[in-house]
């Protein structure tokens, strides 16, 4: 393992309750090893980044009710493609040689499942995305 990965490897947060079951398909072991430790420690950078995008489309989002800030959430991910890729090259980029390697034979399914677990981390924490100016 080169000095990269041990890095990448020992700034990750433990998640206890995504345990890999030995009878957990590839793309399972995936996203409980690789995907949610990521997500997790790249949290900060996702809020930042989402109320970055928020404010930038002219700041409608702020207004919303809680129900349509979800939804707003929801298609800002899977519609902005540009949005879409900037925060997957911030999750693969925390990726060691070997995860990526693992995640480029089934990229596919992989985007989908990682794009699927940020939009419910963002939806649980709506009640933070309120103001880019304190946040950010």
């Amino acid at each position: 393992m080169t000095t990269r990965d041990e890095g990448l490897l020992s700034l990750r947060p433990q998640i206890p309750g995504a345990t890999i079951h030995p009878q957990a398909t590839a793309e399972e072991r995936f996203q409980n090893g690789t995907l949610r430790p990521v997500l997790k420690m790249q949290n900060e950078l996702f809020i930042g980044a989402f109320l970055n995008y928020a404010a930038k489309q002219k700041g409608q989002f702020f207004a919303l009710t809680t129900d349509k800030k979800l939804t707003y959430i929801e298609n800002a991910i899977h519609k902005d493609i540009k949005f879409r890729n900037a925060l997957k090259g911030m999750i693969i980029g925390q990726f060691t040689l070997s995860e990526y390697k693992e995640y480029i034979l089934n990229s596919s399914n992989l985007n989908k499942r990682m794009m699927n677990l940020l939009i419910e981390r963002l939806k649980d924490q709506v009640q933070v995305l309120v103001n880019p100016v304190d946040y950010l």
